[in-house]
């Protein structure tokens, strides 16, 4: 057979491509709106084993084709879409295999429940049009049927879901039922609109009905057989070991096992309590970890008094991280971000704050921030997470990735399956923040080494439930004795990582091979170093595998050595 010339192979490259990222956003329609990707508006996706199937049928026809077009006739960003595809491919091949999805119940931000209600609510009216938004309200009873389905399916295999778990998405959804019709969530993007009273209409006699069959299902049919509190690891469940060893080489690296994810977790921790201790002596004047951990748990002080307390600190600290950006990267022309506040609803299960990237027409970027009971909250902790989630965290890098018009659209788009890089950047800049001198007292400071232990803490309660078998109340005790966090959000921190294995694991993973690129790349190149030309590497070329990345950084050093 006659080779093909190397334009060939790269647009038979370009047109995988394209399809891989359309039949991604078909099947997880949600994922594509949160995304910020049109066109999948009016689509809910198809929740049902069947449906997985025939989805990873279709990636490994996709794997089949990548395979016939060989690395080394690409180059340049060619080469590197090649990588990325061929890892996003085997990633979801491997999470529809293990079905870990398959029974993961609970009231966190990865159930079937929540990715419908925030995809709907965030869902741009204005640009998808309203009736895109009636016909995907009126798709949701099918949706919820066939979440059911899939759940009793799962369970009548012995793959059970844990019984808190399924207790707390009852209670989440008998307070989406509780509430009274004309203030349900899902009627807002249509509201003020002419065809408000058509979604009332579908939402009274279709949506809430089977929203009810569904929490029954769970309540009546799933619960009694539930797992209990000493079993919430998916080691606990057929093929469960095997499952969440992927996971976690799909979250972070392949070749990264359980066991030194949790050996660098426990050394985390520990390195972490020695600089409580300094930061601690130095603005509270206690040197015991512990003690400083107490302190900065039970302090009144430490804690918001409104929720307008919350945004005006959080805008506050991204309006100095604008201004100092453009000493440590490239004029970037990307979406604005602004500051919301997560609905009520959702906040009691919800995290501190998550990120939405630019939407279409001109849509910003937006921090979400809970502020349900804000004296519960500590002070010190927003400005970090401002960072994190938005500049220069995620949403720089996201923002950024928008622009690059030369690349695939699904380069362009944030992805779960590479979350190392994402999440790793995240919590590179809450460190980097520091450098930047945005922090704007050392009692913030604190704030940076507070969600810095969570992260180390993730990597051990992780591993530790789902590898090792811990229990509940064991993950739970091991997060109050070495962060500062709540009781409420160690709770729901740690239902969060039962009901979403391995994805945890690839924060402090994902930062700690960019700080290593990072230290090498200053050894390598001295004087010659730019950190704006570095940061560039980092986000400037999509989300990227781990190994992607290391090589992407190497070649980038050997280039500016020979400048």
């Amino acid at each position: 057979m006659t080779e093909q010339p190397q334009h060939a192979e790269a647009t038979e490259l370009t047109l995988l491509a394209d399809e891989f990222f359309a039949a991604e956003n078909a099947h997880n329609p949600f994922d594509a709106t949160l995304g910020g990707v049109e066109g999948y508006a009016h689509l809910v996706p198809d929740p049902s084993r069947a449906a997985a199937d025939r989805h990873r049928e279709a990636l490994r026809g996709f794997a089949a084709r990548l395979a016939a077009i060989p690395e080394q006739a690409l180059a340049g960003e060619d080469w590197i879409t090649h990588r990325v595809l061929a890892r996003l491919i085997d990633n979801g091949i491997g999470r529809i295999t293990h079905g870990l999805d398959d029974f993961g119940v609970s009231a966190t931000i990865a159930s079937p429940q929540n990715e419908a209600f925030s995809a709907l609510v965030m869902t741009s009216v204005d640009q998808e049009g309203a009736d895109a938004y009636l016909e995907r309200l009126a798709a949701l009873p099918d949706y919820f049927d066939a979440a059911l389905r899939r759940v009793l399916d799962t369970a009548a295999e012995g793959r059970r879901p844990l019984r808190s778990g399924v207790d707390a998405a009852v209670a989440q959804l008998d307070a989406q039922l509780a509430t009274a019709l004309a203030e349900d969530k899902l009627l807002r993007p249509l509201a003020g609109r002419p065809e408000s009273e058509r979604a009332l209409a579908v939402v009274r006699d279709a949506v809430r009905p089977a929203v009810a069959r569904f929490r029954d299902g769970l309540a009546q049919r799933l619960a009694p057989d539930a797992r209990p509190d000493d079993k919430p690891g998916v080691c606990h469940v057929p093929n469960g070991a095997e499952g969440y060893a992927d996971a976690v080489a799909r979250f972070t690296r392949p070749g990264l096992t359980p066991e030194e994810v949790h050996r660098i977790g426990l050394e985390a921790v520990a390195a972490l309590r020695e600089e409580f201790a300094e930061l601690g002596g130095k603005v509270l004047g206690i040197t015991d970890p512990s003690a400083v951990l107490t302190a900065l748990r039970e302090d009144p002080s430490l804690r918001f008094t409104s929720a307008a307390e919350i945004v005006a600190l959080v805008d506050g600290a991204l309006e100095r991280a604008r201004r100092a950006a453009p000493d440590w990267f490239r004029p970037y022309p990307i979406a604005d971000c602004v500051t919301r506040e997560i609905d009520p609803i959702e906040a009691a299960n919800a995290p501190l704050a998550y990120y939405q990237p630019p939407g279409p027409g001109g849509l910003p970027g937006t921090h979400w921030i809970n502020t349900l009971n804000p004296e519960t909250r500590f002070s010190y902790e927003y400005e970090a997470i401002a960072f994190h989630e938005s500049v220069p965290g995620h949403h720089l890098q996201i923002a950024v990735a928008q622009t690059l018009h030369h690349l695939p659209r699904f380069r362009r788009n944030p992805s779960g399956q590479l979350t190392a890089h994402v999440e790793g950047w995240g919590l590179y800049t809450e460190r980097l923040a520091d450098e930047m001198g945005l922090y704007g007292s050392e009692l913030s400071r604190f704030g940076m080494l507070s969600l810095d232990a969570m992260r180390a803490v993730r990597l051990v309660v992780d591993t530790g439930m789902h590898h090792h078998g811990w229990s509940r109340q064991r993950a739970l005790a091991f997060m109050r004795a070495n962060t500062a966090t709540t009781e409420a959000n160690v709770r729901n921190e740690i239902d969060r990582y039962i009901a979403w294995p391995g994805q945890a694991t690839s924060y402090l993973i994902g930062r700690r091979e960019i700080v290593r690129h990072r230290e090498r790349a200053q050894a390598a190149l001295g004087a010659r170093f730019d950190v704006r030309e570095f940061h560039h590497q980092l986000i400037g070329h999509g989300s990227l595998p781990l190994g992607v990345l290391e090589d992407l950084v190497t070649d980038w050093i050997a280039e500016q050595r020979q400048l």
